[in-house]
């Protein structure tokens, strides 16, 4: 018999501090050209929605900071979306997110995979904390969405009981992130000169929520749809006054015909009344 041997998590202070003005970020580059048009086209269908945006961070390689053992430590996901969050009224722009002291903890964080991936599955927790270990233990993210770009899988795990546990897709194969209130899914097509698999929302009707440039389109066959149904209207509008106009001719054809006839009645001495 093999026995599993779970080695334990080690108890941890944690606290929330401000990141101080002079702490100094990793400046790790983007890893590849596609993070910031996977991120950026999980943002833009949310902004027509007030609900969804109005006193919230929704950021890309943004740090997300708490201090253990009074180390602060920050990792930076690939996707964050965080509502609500305090106002930010100061200068520079925001730089970092401190769960509990600026707003909410995030309802959800994204990392996007590349050929090579580094800490995204890490449980390290005390030499370099991995971003698993960080995103479940010490943040406490509802949902952790893992993608992977070059082939289109994604995993969703939600925070049961403090461990993430893989979450099942839905009939659709998508996947409800509670905090939005709406389905993550993936999508494989063209957008912003990539073509390839993107995540992409929809809402709880099965209506994907479009980007900019497929509203337009959309707006666009609409208003040509109705541009066509008001011309077929007036086409029908103008064959029911051409039918009308018809109607009319013949029916004073006809009076004209009965008076001419009539007319010829009485020449012949006979009196149309009588017959």
């Amino acid at each position: 018999m093999t026995t599993t041997v779970q080695t334990p998590v080690p108890q941890l202070a944690i606290t929330w501090p401000l990141l101080p003005d002079d702490f100094i970020l990793p400046d790790d580059p983007v890893e590849n050209t596609d993070q910031p048009l996977l991120a950026a086209a999980l943002r833009q269908p949310l902004t027509p929605f007030p609900e969804l945006c109005q006193d919230a961070l929704i950021v890309s390689n943004f740090a997300l900071c708490a201090a253990i053992d009074a180390k602060i430590i920050c990792k930076a996901p690939d996707w964050m979306y965080v509502r609500p969050v305090q106002p930010w009224r100061k200068t520079p722009p925001r730089r970092s997110y401190t769960p509990h002291t600026e707003g909410t903890i995030p309802q959800v964080v994204m990392e996007f995979l590349s050929a090579t991936y580094g800490e995204e599955y890490s449980v390290e927790s005390t030499e370099n904390i991995g971003k698993w270990f960080f995103y479940e233990k010490v943040i406490q993210v509802p949902r952790y969405v893992i993608f992977r770009p070059n082939t289109g899988r994604i995993e969703v795990y939600s925070l049961e009981s403090g461990h993430y546990k893989a979450q099942e897709p839905d009939e659709s194969g998508r996947y409800f992130i509670p905090g939005l209130d709406l389905f993550l899914g993936v999508w494989e097509g063209a957008h912003e000169d990539r073509t390839g698999y993107w995540l992409r929302w929809w809402d709880a009707q099965g209506n994907l929520l479009l980007w900019s440039e497929e509203q337009r389109e959309a707006e666009r066959l609409r208003a040509e749809a109705e541009s066509q149904r008001a011309e077929a209207e007036r086409q029908r509008a103008e064959a029911e006054r051409q039918r009308a106009q018809e109607a009319q001719a013949l029916l004073a054809q006809e009076r004209e015909r009965s008076q001419s006839l009539l007319a010829k009645l009485r020449e012949m001495g006979i009196d149309p009344e009588q017959l």
